[in-house]
């Protein structure tokens, strides 16, 4: 796998496939890796590169990817990150498909960059629905696996990170709610049915957000394969 370094942060990809590019954000809370999305109900990796230029990237401090950490860390902290692959890959603009925190992922990308963006997949999004607890808790698991490899990072900035990271936005996290009205980019929205990925939270993104669309069933046998259609035609109909 190979990898690219800026201030802070090695950070791991790959590529697969040829035509126009198509950034992914995997899923896995903070431990958002290109090997998670082996346990997707359908992989894009190996999908998506039969027709376009795929690139999937471990996030910082996940998988093979190695950062410092700060109490400044936040979501805009992974934006750039993402954002600075794609201009080590010389890639002005892509389409971005991510699930779970992808989706957050994608909303700060779609608010910060949006001339980056020329359409959004986001599969069961991460959401707000009184369940912060179980963000921190999966953040508090995070840290502990990596907190060995980052010594003197003081609690107060590990503190300040998880709250940065599930302590504020709107209900996807990353961004308020009325940046998300603003965004014109065209969206395909997958609905989450679970506390993680509330069904709610992708219902209201698909109505606050002008150029969202929803997919209601997907995940599961007997609707996987007219899913993984939904997101052939939307990024074929966009992607031109």
């Amino acid at each position: 796998m190979p990898s690219f370094e800026r201030p802070g942060v090695t950070l791991h990809y790959e590529e697969h496939g040829t035509g126009f590019p198509v950034l992914l954000l995997a899923p896995g809370g903070m431990n958002s890796t290109v090997a998670a999305w082996d346990n997707a109900p359908w992989n894009p990796v190996t999908h998506l590169a039969q027709r376009y230029r795929v690139i999937a990237m471990d996030q910082r401090n996940a998988g093979a990817s190695v950062a410092e950490v700060h109490g400044s860390d936040g979501w805009d902290t992974y934006t750039a990150d993402q954002l600075a692959l794609l201009d080590h890959l010389g890639v002005d603009e892509c389409a971005v498909l991510g699930m779970c925190i992808g989706g957050a992922f994608i909303a700060n990308l779609l608010v910060t960059a949006p001339q980056r963006v020329r359409a959004a997949v986001a599969l069961q999004p991460v959401g707000r629905a009184d369940n912060q607890h179980l963000f921190e808790e999966k953040f508090d698991e995070w840290r502990a696996g990596i907190e060995a490899d980052h010594p003197g990072v003081p609690d107060d900035d590990w503190a300040a990170f998880r709250t940065n990271m599930w302590g504020g936005g709107g209900m996807l996290y990353s961004v308020p709610d009325e940046a998300l009205a603003h965004v014109a980019t065209p969206w395909l929205v997958l609905m989450g049915i679970d506390d993680f990925h509330p069904e709610p939270v992708s219902r209201r993104l698909a109505g606050l957000a002008p150029g969202a669309e929803l997919v209601e069933r997907w995940k599961v046998e007997p609707h996987v394969a007219d899913g993984r259609a939904a997101v052939d035609r939307f990024l074929a109909a966009h992607l031109v």
